[in-house]
């Protein structure tokens, strides 16, 4: 059964069937029953008498709170210099071999509150039958995947940060293409969400390609042409990283450094 986004979930079904912590009641007339009495105390218990526990409370009966289905708000300023525990939504944009992936997931396993990632290529391949490789060609079939697996990040976003989860996302977002721009991430997600472009050099996204293997290798020249179109960002007001000499760790350094910064000064996009 399916609920409406931003209405709760009804209580959890008991074993008779109802709602767990309700009684049932039956509705015959006739004069009320006598009321409840207290079990009686045990032979030489010198304690207070046992009391009956009470029904558990329906607010706390897996009571579950979903998104309101609106746009991510813009999150409060952090009183410190750095994303501290600012509840965030994040989209993290780079060529193929930028390293998009590994940094989002290590940036998210080193906060201090509870941050989850959500990889669109991840989500992309849970189509297995009739998966529309971009390698194969670009068309219709394999815009209409796309599409699909960017409101699927954006709902999953949502949904985490409604119950106070951190979301960063990953995707190579380009900065001429429309049908794969910001627009699209701002619309499932909204406002709120804090663009970042992470833009190594050339040699270093060719090298990161090679160690590839799977659909996930691009060819060279369709590694060079990504890169090139990516170049774009330059200039759009975005926050770009060059993490072509930094590691994991420092360039998850930087990217917390920048969006602490996005949060004082949201960029304009």
């Amino acid at each position: 059964m399916q609920h409406a986004v931003g209405a709760p979930l009804p209580p959890p079904q008991g074993p008779g069937g109802g709602p767990v912590g309700w009684t049932h009641q039956a509705r015959h007339p006739g004069p009320p029953g006598p009321p409840p009495t207290t079990p009686p105390t045990p032979q030489g218990w010198s304690g207070p008498a046992p009391q009956h526990a009470p029904p558990p409370s329906r607010e706390t009966a897996g009571h579950v709170q979903l998104p309101p289905g609106g746009p991510v708000p813009l999150p409060a300023r952090p009183a410190e210099p750095s994303t501290g525990s600012a509840t965030l939504a994040v989209l993290l944009i780079g060529p193929a071999g930028a390293g998009k992936t590994t940094v989002a997931k290590l940036w998210a396993s080193r906060r201090r509150v509870p941050t989850a990632h959500v990889s669109l290529d991840d989500v992309r391949e849970w189509v297995c039958s009739g998966f529309a490789d971009p390698q194969a060609g670009w068309n219709d079939h394999s815009e209409a995947q796309y599409r699909l697996a960017r409101r699927t990040c954006g709902f999953a976003a949502r949904n985490f940060l409604a119950n106070g989860i951190s979301c960063i996302l990953d995707d190579a977002v380009f900065p001429d293409r429309p049908v794969v721009g910001l627009g699209g991430w701002k619309r499932h997600v909204g406002p709120g969400l804090l663009p970042v472009v992470l833009l190594p050099g050339l040699e270093i996204v060719l090298e990161r390609n090679a160690a590839r293997s799977g659909n996930r290798r691009l060819s060279d020249e369709e590694v060079a042409r990504i890169h090139g179109r990516m170049a774009g960002w330059y200039g759009s007001g975005l926050p770009i990283i060059d993490n072509s000499t930094y590691d994991v760790e420092t360039t998850a350094r930087v990217l917390d450094d920048i969006l602490a910064r996005s949060i004082a000064s949201p960029p304009a996009w």
